[in-house]
């Protein structure tokens, strides 16, 4: 096999002496989870400098939009776990599910294609847009390139069961498949980001600075509760503050909440007592997929102050209700870390709206 699988934090990540100081218990707890060893380094802490001297307030970003592979994103770190179970129960092809513009799906299929498995994916198309570039461009330009068997459905209302009886129709052609849910986003999932708020914590720790709050997009909850999770136990005084992308506070919160309580459970832990959901939901509408005046705007903004390119489904959106937050004043003193989850391929799909 062409790839390792690595045992719990890896030295390469973070020092023991890190280690011993900051969530010691959640990291000896994901010792015991086999992963893909498919980030050989941390992602970067970078300071906006443009950016900040424009708002007038420090803004840093975790370039998880860095991570190796099918240009980047954080689904990922999520894949080193959930491909490293597929590939011990002897999968031949991965299925999952998602927007015809999915990052998620786009890795996930990147990663089969490396693996030498199949992959087929059930794909929605949230917008009923008949833009060609929608449709034809972006990340479904790179399924093709993926190999990747696509079939379309109207909706994903039902997607576990869904996927399931696709799962029981390759069964019976005699393929042994191996479901990846619609984000990468069950317990097992969510230890990548996990692993990953160690490593920011780590990384916050090496500046010296106190930073107000952690603002990150806050969707199929995966990425959000397994960082809120580890950065409540390393470092329980910072704020995890998701953006919405698709749901009100009222539907997202026990996504988040009950997929924390999932991680730990797995990890054999408890929610440590700093552990709170913070949602902002004024900036996910019209809908998911659809960006609004302020995604285009943020969007907009940090390509001509940065070169750094956002989406218009997640990044986009997040970075809208951090900026928009600033104006408002709703952080405590102190620079600010924005996780960038990638998503860079779907701005070729959006370009009427750009």
């Amino acid at each position: 096999m062409r790839f390792t699988v690595a045992q719990g934090f890896g030295a390469a990540y973070s020092p023991d002496t890190f280690l011993r100081q900051y969530g010691i218990m959640i990291k000896q707890q994901l010792a015991r989870f086999d992963r893909l060893d498919l980030l050989s380094h941390p992602t970067p802490l970078e300071k906006l400098e443009r950016l900040s001297t424009w708002l007038g307030r420090d803004v840093y970003v975790k370039r998880d939009d860095l991570t190796p592979l099918a240009m980047g994103g954080n689904k990922l770190r999520k894949l080193e776990y959930l491909a490293a179970d597929a590939l011990a129960q002897g999968a031949d092809t991965l299925i999952t599910a998602g927007a015809l513009q999915s990052n998620h799906v786009r890795q996930t299929a990147a990663l089969a294609a490396k693996l030498g498995l199949g992959c087929v994916a059930l794909l929605e198309n949230p917008l009923g847009t008949e833009d060609s570039n929608y449709l034809g461009n972006g990340n479904r330009l790179l399924l093709d390139l993926f190999d990747t068997k696509v079939e379309l459905v109207e909706n994903l209302d039902n997607a576990d069961e869904q996927l399931q009886a696709l799962a029981d129709r390759l069964r019976n052609n005699g393929k042994n498949p191996y479901v990846v849910p619609i984000g990468g986003s069950n317990a097992l999932g969510a230890l990548g980001y996990v692993r990953a708020g160690l490593e920011l914590a780590e990384q916050i720790k090496d500046t010296g600075l106190t930073f107000a709050a952690v603002v990150l997009a806050s969707g199929s909850a995966g990425t959000h509760s397994g960082l809120a999770l580890a950065l409540s136990e390393a470092l329980p005084d910072l704020p995890v503050i998701g953006v919405t992308v698709s749901r009100s506070d009222e539907d997202q919160r026990p996504k988040v909440q009950g997929l924390a309580e999932r991680t730990a459970e797995l990890l054999g832990v408890s929610l440590p007592a700093a552990f709170n959901v913070q949602l902002w939901d004024e900036y996910f509408g019209p809908r998911y997929g659809e960006p609004n005046a302020g995604t285009l705007s943020a969007v907009k903004l940090l390509a001509s102050q940065e070169g750094l390119l956002l989406d218009p489904v997640y990044t986009g959106k997040a970075m809208a209700g951090m900026l928009d937050g600033i104006g408002r004043q709703r952080f405590d003193e102190g620079p600010l870390v924005f996780l960038h989850t990638g998503g860079a391929p779907a701005l070729f799909a959006y370009k009427d709206f750009l």
